[in-house]
């Protein structure tokens, strides 16, 4: 008998990085875990403030993305911001290398989810910083949209 598997609720969003950034392409990570930090990103317990991608020896990990300890564990135990190393393919590495290579752009972790699968998967975006006056504009567009809401 198969046993149908539940669509999971836990999605975890940068809602900052939006505003700090203009997104120019999204990508699919698949993140190197350990059994606690699994848990407890199934328990709701990450955050991806602060949190950016970098290269190493051709390799992608994320920086500064914390997952709280798992509350049950008595041993073994995982350090909350460690380094993070992002599953990708050559191709999509590539793109993203020469991306960063251009003036102002950076690699930001937008969203954590679990898949249909069970495993957990990092959405990052190769991101390029706003200016003041883009921020200016973007709460203007916010606004302007929110009063549109309420008149209807």
């Amino acid at each position: 008998m198969t046993k149908s598997r539940e669509k999971s609720k836990i999605e975890i969003k940068n809602k900052r990085a939006s505003f700090e950034y203009e997104f120019l392409e999204s990508f699919t990570a698949g993140i190197v875990l350990t059994g606690t930090e699994i848990k407890s990103i199934r328990a709701g317990k990450a955050s991806l403030v602060d949190s950016y991608c970098y290269f190493a020896s051709g390799e992608l990990y994320v920086k500064n993305m914390h997952i709280a300890d798992y509350w049950w564990a008595s041993f073994n135990k995982h350090d909350p911001r460690r380094d993070r190393k992002l599953l990708l393919t050559k191709k999509e590495l590539r793109k993203l290398f020469r991306g960063t290579r251009e003036k102002g752009n950076t690699i930001v972790a937008t969203k954590l989810f679990i898949s249909d699968n069970g495993y957990a998967k990092l959405r990052i975006s190769l991101a390029k910083g706003k200016r003041e006056y883009d921020k200016r504009h973007s709460i203007k567009e916010k606004d302007l949209r929110r009063e549109n809401d309420r008149s209807l």
